[in-house]
């Protein structure tokens, strides 16, 4: 028994150490496992790391890559880009020559330049040694005649112009602008589209003094290309003597002449006395910057007569707007800007020092015009278009000139479109007073648009209109910066500034001041707004006053309570015409000079001006709609009699109507507009 104990205990020793040993052993090859999967995991996190570090850097090295090219790619585009304009600038503005082949002719070396030009039905277009000067392929625009003028001894372009000669006067322009360019110019013409149908006869034969073999037929829809040298004696100095001129003649009267291109060479001229020798004056040196730039200004660059371009203005009695700054819109129309600056400048109380041209763009030619009568011109960022542009351009210009003038009330604003009269800043002189005195005042304009030649005599009188007039018109500081420039039209709003200034919530029942003579006058045939057509119908047979220092009379009367008199004494004392006539007929205003007549019409409210557009084209002045009114009465001058008209019964005038008299009802089909 006790050996069986013995051995029992024997057992159990022996399977204790075997187990024990057995869970060291275990317990070790657990430890040395959990080493290893530790010790793998760690150099596992060691690779990752490592290729976290490798791929950041790869990216960096990418990027700073990418950088350096795009840097290097940059600079040379914009090397490339300024190399170009340089070039281009150079062939447009510079008297330098640039580099062409020399041809060998009669045993001399002369440059030539090389001229490609096309005319089709779609697009005309020329360029000058490889740089495109002309490419007009827009669809529905430049029709007509394009010209280009060059510099005859370095090939620079001188002027562009688009002469629309489908269109009525367009062919004068042409013709008065050729004669304008200088002696010895080289002159470029290619037709887009259609060029004959208004080229007239006189045109016709000053394009055949110049050398052409074919303007005396060309018709209609043909194609022309016509290079020329202005000269006393008109001869084109191209190769072999060949003059430059090509037509496609239309086959019918549903098609085009054949698409012309031609490549044409033109000799320049090595004569170095070309330039005119002016006395070396601060004027001169103007003159000679300009003319050496551009063309089609005439004697402003004669060698030995030059027009006058710094000019001594005489003063006007009692001047009160010595100190107004003057703002001259204009845009890319300098010829136009020429001829209203030389207009402005010469009258008397003209004050340089005060005015600014505002320039709608970027626009090297009327900034040349602007420089060449000294006077400050300011270029801006055009915003908006179409109508929208021209609205924002106007109050960009009213908010400079009041911020480079802060201590003026009052500011001018004229149009590079118009010539104003010998009074005119004479006549805002007399009447600048009223803005400050008067608070029923919205403007004072020196235009009226009923002012035409027959209905317009009185050069001393004045009326109060509930419209605003513009083309030449002075307002206070306080109604722009108190009112209309956080109210004006933002860029996204196609609306008409004056307009949108004529809207009764903006006008606020505030009248403006005018002249029974204008002050101005509108000479632009184009324009966004405007066309030879509507020029030639609507303006140009107004009137303008040409006295200087007239004296206004009754001043005073233009305040509101003092003019209500001055009407109802005009109407109450006026003749009654015979209302059974027709407006439309001359026997409705009586052959008798120096009366005052009145006519009453219907009118139901400010609205209804169907009447009244009628008679105004009997009576041909303005009828596209209602304007020059007070309170629904019209006042104007026909056969030098004095012409009220009242709208029965909306205006407040109404009750001097005679109780049996019916007033004059027109439709619009009853009359139509006459010629002027």
């Amino acid at each position: 028994m006790e050996k069986d104990q013995c051995t029992v205990d024997y057992y159990y020793h022996s399977w204790s150490k075997r187990w024990s040993t057995t869970t060291r052993s275990a317990s070790r090859i657990v430890t040395s496992a959990d080493n290893i999967s530790t010790s793998a995991a760690t150099h596992q996190r060691g690779c990752r790391c490592n290729w976290i570090r490798m791929r950041r850097r790869i990216f960096a090295k990418l990027c700073r890559t990418t950088i350096v090219i795009v840097i290097t790619l940059t600079i040379l585009v914009n090397l490339i880009f300024i190399l170009e304009f340089g070039y281009k600038s150079k062939l447009s503005f510079s008297d330098e020559p640039t580099s062409r082949a020399n041809i060998s002719d009669d045993g001399q070396s002369y440059q030539y330049l090389t001229l490609e030009i096309v005319s089709s039905q779609s697009r005309a277009a020329v360029s000058v040694d490889g740089a495109m000067m002309i490419d007009d392929n827009e669809v529905g625009k430049g029709r007509g005649i394009h010209v280009l003028v060059l510099n005859q001894r370095t090939g620079a372009v001188m002027a562009r112009q688009i002469f629309d000669t489908y269109s009525p006067h367009e062919d004068e322009a042409m013709s008065l602008f050729v004669n304008l360019v200088s002696k010895g110019r080289i002159i470029v013409m290619t037709i887009k589209d259609e060029g004959s149908f208004h080229l007239k006869q006189p045109t016709r034969d000053l394009l055949q003094r110049y050398g052409s073999k074919n303007s005396q037929i060309l018709g209609w829809r043909d194609t022309w290309i016509f290079v020329f040298e202005k000269g006393d004696n008109p001869q084109l100095r191209g190769v072999g003597g060949r003059c430059c001129e090509h037509l496609g003649k239309s086959s019918n009267f549903l098609s085009w002449g054949q698409p012309l291109s031609v490549t044409c060479k033109v000799r320049l001229s090595t004569d170095q006395h070309e330039e005119c020798q002016w006395p070396d004056t601060e004027e001169n040196q103007r003159r000679r910057e300009f003319c050496s730039r551009v063309e089609g200004y005439g004697s402003v660059c004669d060698c030995h007569q030059p027009t006058p371009i710094t000019f001594q203005p005489s003063p006007i009695p009692n001047n009160q707007i010595r100190n107004v700054p003057v703002a001259i819109i204009a845009s890319d129309r300098p010829r136009y800007l020429y001829r209203m600056l030389r207009s402005l400048l010469r009258v008397g109380g003209a004050n340089k020092e005060m005015m600014t041209v505002f320039i709608d763009g970027y626009y090297e030619e009327p900034m040349q015009v602007v420089r060449l009568f000294g006077l400050k011109g300011i270029q801006h960022k055009p915003l908006g278009i179409k109508n929208a542009r021209i609205s924002q351009h106007y109050k960009a210009s009213l908010s400079t000139l009041f911020k480079q003038h802060p201590d003026s009330r009052h500011a001018i604003l004229v149009e590079e479109d118009l010539d104003v009269a010998p009074d005119f800043f004479h006549y805002f002189s007399q009447l600048v007073h009223l803005l400050d005195e008067d608070p029923t005042l919205y403007c004072v304009s020196a235009w009226n648009d009923h002012g035409y030649q027959h209905s317009a005599v009185n050069a001393t009188l004045l009326y109060r209109v509930d419209t605003m007039p513009g083309l030449g018109w002075m307002l206070t500081r306080k109604l722009f910066k108190e009112e209309l420039e956080t109210l004006w039209p933002t860029q996204d709003k196609m609306w008409d500034w004056d307009m949108w200034m004529r809207k009764p919530s903006v006008r606020r029942d505030r009248e403006c001041v005018i002249p029974d003579v204008p002050r101005t006058y509108h000479f632009g045939a184009s324009g966004l707004n405007m066309n030879s057509f509507f020029q030639d119908t609507y303006f140009r047979k107004r009137a303008l006053n040409n006295q200087a220092d007239v004296q206004l009379h009754d001043i005073e009367n233009m305040k509101a309570i003092n003019y209500e008199r001055v009407v109802e004494t005009a109407v109450s004392n006026a003749t009654v015409l015979d209302h059974t006539i027709s407006p439309c007929e001359e026997s409705f205003i009586p052959n008798v000079t120096g009366e005052t007549f009145v006519v009453y019409m219907k009118m139901e409210h400010a609205r209804d001006t169907i009447t009244w557009l009628q008679i105004a084209k009997c009576f041909k002045i303005w009828d596209l709609d209602a304007r020059g009114s007070h309170k629904g009465l019209w006042r104007f001058y026909l056969k030098n009699n004095s012409i009220v008209v009242v709208g029965v019964p909306f205006s407040p005038y109404s009750k001097f109507k005679p109780t049996k008299l019916n007033p004059i009802e027109l439709h619009s089909t009853v009359t139509t507009r006459k010629s002027n």
